[in-house]
C-alpha cells in the first residue's frame, strides 16, 4: 500500500511539473488518503503485537 502512496505522489509531482492540474490534484489526494490509511495500519498493527504479546516457543 505504501507502494501506491508513492507512485500516486510521484505521479502528482510529475503532473504538476507539466501543468496538468487536475490529475496532479486527484493523485496528490489519492497518494495522501493511501499514506494515512498506511500509518493507520500500521500503528494498529504495533498496537495489536504489543498487546499479543510474546509466548514462549513449545519445544
Amino acid at each position: 500500500m505504501l507502494n501506491w502512496a508513492l507512485t500516486f505522489l510521484v505521479l502528482a509531482l510529475v503532473a504538476g511539473f507539466f501543468g496538468f492540474g487536475g490529475v496532479a490534484a486527484i493523485s496528490a489526494n489519492f497518494a495522501q488518503i493511501l499514506f494515512i490509511v498506511f500509518i493507520v495500519l500500521f500503528i494498529a498493527s504495533g498496537l495489536f503485537g504489543f498487546l499479543r504479546g510474546r509466548k514462549p516457543p513449545i519445544s
